[in-house]
């Protein structure tokens, strides 16, 4: 496998195993939901450019790069869509397709019936986008072997994942500490963490009713918000 390393929010980096023969990645646990919008666009980048090769029937006995215990085979759900991976009992992380990564993050999505019709009319056969294995349009609503369903890269969805992953990408980097300032002197969150140390003096901090809260770390706290 190769090792990459991406930026993870609010800070630090990530670093995912990809093995481009297989078409296959490992993740440790919350990995995924740890990588900052810039670093998705970037890994979509990695993952297109092994579109067109081959990918490999993965094995029934993988095993934890970690704990070497048997991976579990685990149906999930992310947002509209329905995916599947190999997960670590123990928790270490999760070993998925590169098709399984595109389907939760949104660049992928399942063909409807319609559009399935529409295929079946001028293609008989298709390759399964997760395990490769070739199937049937005519027998076939899915691969028989991963039980995958037919699955498009839609342009529309790539194109609508990669603005909004380019705008939170945007703000992530660019939170302006003067603005942040004057939010918090407006009063904007202060409510809510002065509701939380109500009765407790904290020196230097502003005070409103009896509550006391600490400017500096205010302003760290919004900042770091703004950066998730």
């Amino acid at each position: 496998m190769e090792r990459r390393t991406f930026a993870r929010r609010p800070h630090g980096s990530v670093e995912v195993d990809l093995c481009h023969a297989c078409h296959v990645m490992w993740l440790d646990q919350y990995e995924s939901a740890q990588l900052t919008p810039g670093a998705v666009i970037e890994l979509f980048g990695v993952l297109h450019a092994d579109g067109d090769t081959a990918s490999r029937p993965l094995s029934g006995n993988a095993a934890c790069p970690h704990c070497r215990t048997r991976l579990v085979h685990t149906h999930d759900i992310q947002r509209t869509n329905r995916i599947t991976y190999q997960r670590c009992p123990s928790g270490c992380g999760r070993l998925t397709t590169f098709f399984q990564f595109l389907r939760e993050k949104e660049f992928v999505r399942t063909l409807k019936p319609a559009e399935v019709e529409r295929l079946r009319a001028q293609v008989a056969q298709v390759r399964c986008s997760s395990c490769g294995a070739p199937l049937e349009l005519e027998r076939e609503p899915a691969c028989r072997f991963c039980r995958a369903p037919i699955s498009i890269l839609d342009p529309d969805a790539v194109r609508r994942t990669l603005a909004e992953l380019g705008a939170q990408e945007h703000r992530r980097a660019t939170v302006d500490p003067a603005a942040a300032l004057d939010a918090i002197l407006a009063g904007q969150g202060v409510r809510r963490r002065l509701a939380r140390a109500e009765g407790r003096h904290v020196a230097g901090g502003a005070t409103d009713g009896g509550g006391s809260i600490d400017l500096v770390s205010e302003a760290l706290d919004f900042l770091m918000e703004q950066l998730r």
